[in-house]
């Protein structure tokens, strides 16, 4: 292992577009690589791969607490480690890229031996799970590590954002389409954009299962490809000190979450935060295909949705100076449950033919979600400088692996809920059609639940104490004291 670097680097250096690029890359990665799990897998397992409601749920249920106490351990060795080559964080994102793509393929693999095995789903399952936290929490602490500059890193968190839906864009829109294009069974249909018609197949048919995994094994090796891009781009600048990477333990786990409000109330924001966006992406093929009755409409009412998180991303370090950081999130917020109304009144049997109503509902959802989910990890640089100053410690991966706790039970229970929402509800994936009850319960999960968690996160967010001004103070102190200690 290699001594960390003792000369002085520009810690509140202003980042190149090249490097900002680069970076993003590796949210786009991640869409494209375990974001195809949040948004397909519980579909394909009750569906084509033909396994109950419960099952699945329970699966998703199982793992995720495994990685409640993997999590914690995985950020304790990422702030232990330095490699000869490449970096303290960046190394992961290669060492661990190539077994992540190769386990999400295997996720559907379209062998009949394997079919319904809970047992090859749940290993398969786990295995990709316990790898994405070498690649997400080595990759979340990238963040922090490349500067100190709160614009660069307002800056930094939109360029970010804005490749992750394009990854979202690729995910929710475009991998529907491309697995009902390489589904069999095809019949002819509008797609409800310009008069385009398509031959589309069933994809909640078992037959679809090869053109799963034709698709999502392209979409693995493009992931893998984008985190080369963000190994080779970028430049780690904010670092522990070699004491600071000596000294750090499990312990520090525990200290942060005791001692470090903002961290506490970004995590429990990060965790409803992504619990209702996941809650939306588990249901929505669900609630496209049983409760609007138009699964053939999934690519152009996404496609729409994708407009604001790619092309309005730049509105936000505009909207956080002109209305404050509590402000924005209680904006966008509201916009979200606006949205999801919209969707809601589109299930009315008078509306469910108008497609218009699905573009606008799917607009100003996901605008309202995008912002407010993609815009929050620009808070977490700031949480953890809080943590170095108030300790005297850096411990971006210990941080970032809490965070990333949280964020991943928010996706287990965006996931593992619904599941058991169809199976209490009496979802039955062999039907076509569902029971009033199946699609009673698609609706508490793609409309209701989400609303209420949006308002309980407005007031979490209320109680986050650090403002800009305190953030860049804190900032300024931390470096000077490094600068000392350098002399000294």
């Amino acid at each position: 292992m290699d001594k960390a670097p003792t000369k002085h680097v520009d810690e509140f250096a202003k980042l190149s577009w090249r490097e900002r690029i680069c970076y993003g890359a590796g949210d786009l990665a991640q869409n494209l690589i375990f974001g195809t799990i949040g948004s397909m897998l519980l579909f394909y397992l009750t569906t084509v791969f033909g396994i109950s409601a419960v099952a699945g749920a329970t699966i998703f249920l199982i793992v995720r607490w495994i990685n409640v106490f993997w999590d914690p351990w995985v950020g304790t060795v990422v702030d232990k480690s330095h490699f000869k080559h490449g970096g303290k964080y960046r190394p992961f994102l290669i060492y661990f890229g190539i077994p992540l793509t190769i386990c999400c393929a295997l996720l559907f693999l379209p062998i009949p031996a394997v079919r319904g095995n809970v047992i090859y789903i749940f290993i398969t399952y786990l295995a990709t799970a316990l790898i994405y936290s070498f690649v997400n929490i080595p990759y979340g602490s990238l963040n922090a590590s490349l500067t100190r500059d709160n614009d660069e890193v307002s800056t930094l968190t939109t360029v970010r954002m804005t490749e992750a839906n394009i990854g979202n864009l690729l995910v929710y829109t475009f991998l529907p389409l491309f697995v009902q294009l390489a589904s069999p069974a095809k019949q002819l249909k509008s797609i409800g954009m310009f008069g385009i018609k398509l031959n589309l197949g069933n994809y909640a048919s078992p037959h679809a299962a090869g053109a799963y995994f034709k698709v999502m094994s392209i979409y693995m090796i493009i992931g893998f490809i984008m985190l080369l891009c963000t190994y080779f781009g970028i430049k780690e600048r904010v670092l522990p000190t070699e004491k600071e990477t000596a000294s750090v333990k499990f312990s520090d786990l525990w200290n942060e979450l005791i001692n470090n409000k903002p961290l506490q109330i970004l995590g429990w924001f990060f965790l409803l935060g992504f619990t209702f966006m996941f809650f939306g992406n588990t249901v929505w093929p669900f609630y496209l295909q049983y409760n609007i009755g138009h699964s053939e409409w999934n690519a152009s009412i996404s496609l729409i949705g994708s407009i604001p998180g790619i092309f309005l991303v730049f509105l936000w370090p505009l909207v956080r100076k002109t209305i404050g950081k509590k402000g924005f999130y209680y904006l966008f917020l509201g916009i979200f449950i606006i949205g999801t109304l919209i969707l809601w009144v589109w299930s009315f049997p008078a509306f469910k033919n108008n497609i218009a109503l699905g573009y606008v509902g799917g607009f100003v959802k996901t605008w309202g979600i995008t912002a407010a989910t993609g815009y929050m990890w620009s808070l977490v640089p700031e949480v953890i400088s809080y943590g170095e100053w108030h300790s005297k410690k850096r411990v971006a991966g210990i941080i970032n692996s809490i965070m990333g706790l949280f964020f991943k039970i928010g996706l287990a229970l965006g996931g593992i809920i619904p599941g058991y929402i169809n199976a209490f509800c009496h979802f039955d994936g062999t039907k076509a059609t569902q029971s009033a009850s199946a699609l009673t319960g698609i609706s508490i999960s793609m409309i209701w639940v989400p609303i209420i968690l949006a308002l309980i996160a407005m007031w979490i967010i209320s109680k986050y104490p650090l403002s800009d001004p305190e953030v860049d103070k804190i900032n300024h102190e931390i470096e000077n004291s490094r600068k000392a200690n350098a002399e000294n």
